[in-house]
Parts: C-alpha cells; structure tokens; sequence
C-alpha cells in the first residue's frame, strides 16, 4: 500500500484551515497521487475526446461517480480500475487502457459479434480461425449466460454507470464487452438455438500461431493475393513492395486485412501509394476544438515505388477490420484505386492520442481525431462496396469482383 503523500500545497492549505477553524474535524490524510491523475484524465478527455456530444454520458456525472473512488483507492490495482472504468463510461472501443492487467475485460470485438435480437442476445458474426469457432458456436446462437451468470446480469453490472438516457449504442458497446469476457481467463458460454437443447461451451485460452504480418501467393486464375495482418511494423510496408514485385503481372490483386487490428497511417499510406500515378486525397479529419469539431483538413497520399499496380485490386474487409484497417480500404476506395468487398468494418471512427498520467505513468488511449472519406462521410458508417452475408465466403466474393473486374478492361 502506497503511503500517504501531501504536496507542499496541500499541507501548507491544510495548516491554515486548522488553525483557522479549530473546533472542525480534520479529513484524514489522502495519498493525492491518485485524485490528481483522475482530474488530469478527467479534464484532458473533456477537453480532447471527440465523441463527447456523441454520447449519452453526463461528463460531470462521471467525476462526481468516479473520484471519490480514486480518493480512496488503496494501491495501483485499484487506481487503474477506476481509470479503466471511466474510459469505459464513453463506450468506445478504440478508447481504452494501453496495457490492462489480467482480470479485467477484454475490449470489443474479441471474437464474438453479438447483437439484441427482440428480448434475446444472439451470436451475429465469428472470428475465423478463433475459439468461438473452433468450438462450433454458430450464428444464430443465443446467448443464455456467461460464465454461469445470466447474459442480462452480466450487461447491466458492465453497463455504463453515468448515461442520462439509455443509448443502443451502449448496449451494443456493452453486450459485446460481456461475450468478450475477462483478460487471460478462459469463458463458458450457455447457448440456445433451434431444434437443440441448450447447451454450455467452453471457450479456453487459445494461443494464435505466430504468422508474419505480410503473406503473398498466386490463386488459380492468376489473381495475386496479399494478406497483410497488422499496419503496426515499419517493415510491414518493405514486405508489401517485395510481395507485390512478385506479383506485378498479375491481372488483378487482392488485398486482405480481414484479420487486421490496425497499426500507424505511416506504414499503410506508402502502400496506398504503389497504386497511383499523382498525389491523391484520401481522407478528412478534425479534432476538438473548444465543444465543438475544429474545421476539417485533407489527408493526401503520394506516389511511392519503382512501379504502379494499375490493374484491378479487390479489398476484403471483416468485422475484425480494425482502425487503420478500415482507413485503409476506405483510403484505397477513395484514390480510385479499389473495390472493397466483406462485411461492414469493426466501426472504429478516430485517430487516437496516447495519454500518460503524469503520476501513476498509467497509459492509455483515446479517440483524438474523427475521420472522414473525401466526400465526408464518417469512416465508422463506411459500407463495402460489395457487402457479404456474415458466415459467407468473403475470398469467393472477392475473387469474383476481381475477375468481373478484369473481364471490363
């Protein structure tokens, strides 16, 4: 347990008052640590967090909930909780704990995507290659308990605490936490469905197989393919320039970041760029400024490489499309460059700023910067061009847009 600290100001304050009003009882000493990085947190998400009036939460209904927590939080565990949950007050999975420690929720989507169907939550959409799958979850599935507890209890505990009025957003954002279940930790799932009796599913731990970031091969028909699995690694954009000189003679190319949680615009703009000729626009964006969004501004992506790809490209996208992951098919659909087809993206609409509290070195992030395709529609609505029923053959789809693609020229 952390022992109690006061600052000079404090204790110099606290003297004055003493003396000033004797017959009062003194508040016991408080470890300031803490209060003080929740007002730095709880200020700079007001000040910076995009959404803010896009969502049902009172800010300052989350201060008066939140800090006499973080006032008497015994240690660092419990401190960072209360930051973790006041992240989760916005109900916003790009907004979140850096690093969290085992044992608390796992942000949305892990591998379930689950939705309210009337007064029943059912399974919407499963992470190829996950446990859920592997385990012969369908869609269609409804979603009974978890862990033992029923699904509606689990919702409302996890619930945002400090709403002025129910938002399906949050449910969404909430049931999807709830499916996800706890960091580390192995879920068993109660499920129902048509014309079988109930059951329990054990959903353990699993261990993903480590997989470069970038993989090419040639399908039948000549159509180059070129899986990429993360924008985070600067060599990322190196093993795509080496993947598509392998490729160049092909008469059409797919693109697939299905599995793609993200990473930095640094890495996938100069990708964008081996598929133009001149400087293209690819993007819009804003920030905070004051209450409100600032003006927008242009994102531009240059010409990169010793050549350009100027045959057809298909882009496949999942649920599982995360972040930069979707402003990359929505970036090469706006250069003119793709037809993206798959399921609608995992909806993360924002560049995000990292936040370190001055005093714990508690790391986060959060939504800084809404984007917007050139014609400004927000990325989070972003639809594919040929959108796939979930549980179908988004690689088939794809193949076949390329080569109608193909037969146009």
């Amino acid at each position: 347990m952390k022992q109690p600290f006061l600052t000079r100001r404090a204790f110099c304050g606290a003297g004055i008052a003493l003396a000033a009003t004797p017959g009062w009882a003194a508040e016991p000493l408080h470890d300031v640590t803490f209060v003080e990085d929740f007002d730095e947190l709880w200020r700079t998400l007001g000040e910076h967090y995009c959404f803010l009036t896009d969502k049902q939460t009172s800010w300052d209904r989350v201060r008066s909930f939140y800090r006499p927590m973080a006032l008497t939080a015994k240690d660092d565990a419990a401190f960072t909780d209360v930051v973790r949950r006041v992240l989760a007050e916005l109900y916003d999975a790009h907004t979140h704990l850096s690093d969290p420690p085992d044992g608390t929720p796992r942000w949305p989507l892990f591998d379930l995507l689950a939705e309210r169907a009337g007064d029943t939550v059912r399974i919407a959409a499963i992470e190829s290659g996950s446990v859920a799958a592997d385990a012969g979850l369908k869609i269609g599935d409804r979603i009974i308990a978890i862990d033992g507890r029923p699904i509606e209890t689990v919702i409302r505990d996890l619930m945002p605490k400090c709403l002025v009025k129910p938002d399906p957003a949050a449910d969404a954002y909430t049931i999807n936490v709830a499916v996800a279940g706890y960091r580390g930790k192995a879920r068993l799932l109660s499920v129902s469905s048509t014309g079988r009796p109930s059951r329990t599913v054990p959903l353990p731990i699993k261990k993903w197989p480590d997989l470069p970031d970038v993989e090419s091969r040639m399908l039948p028909d000549g159509i180059g393919y070129i899986v990429i699995r993360s924008f985070s690694d600067t060599a990322t954009a190196d093993a795509f320039d080496k993947a598509l000189a392998n490729l160049r003679d092909a008469p059409g190319l797919i693109i697939d970041v299905r599995e793609n949680g993200g990473g930095d615009t640094a890495v996938a703009r100069p990708i964008m760029g081996r598929f133009i000729r001149e400087r293209k626009a690819y993007a819009i964006m804003r920030r905070r400024a004051g209450a409100a969004l600032s003006a927008p501004w242009t994102e531009y992506v240059d010409p990169k490489g010793p050549f350009t790809y100027s045959k057809p490209v298909v882009v496949l996208t999942s649920h599982w499309s995360g972040s930069m992951a979707e402003g990359f098919p929505m970036g090469m659909r706006d250069i003119g460059r793709a037809t993206v087809v798959g399921t609608k993206m995992m909806g993360l609409g924002a560049a995000v700023f990292p936040i370190r509290l001055d005093r714990t070195g508690i790391q986060a992030q959060y939504s800084g910067e809404p984007v917007y395709d050139t014609k400004d529609r927000p990325r989070w609505q972003f639809v594919p061009d040929v959108e796939v029923a979930d549980g179908s053959d988004i690689l088939a789809a794809g193949i076949a847009e390329v080569k109608k693609a193909i037969s146009r020229l």
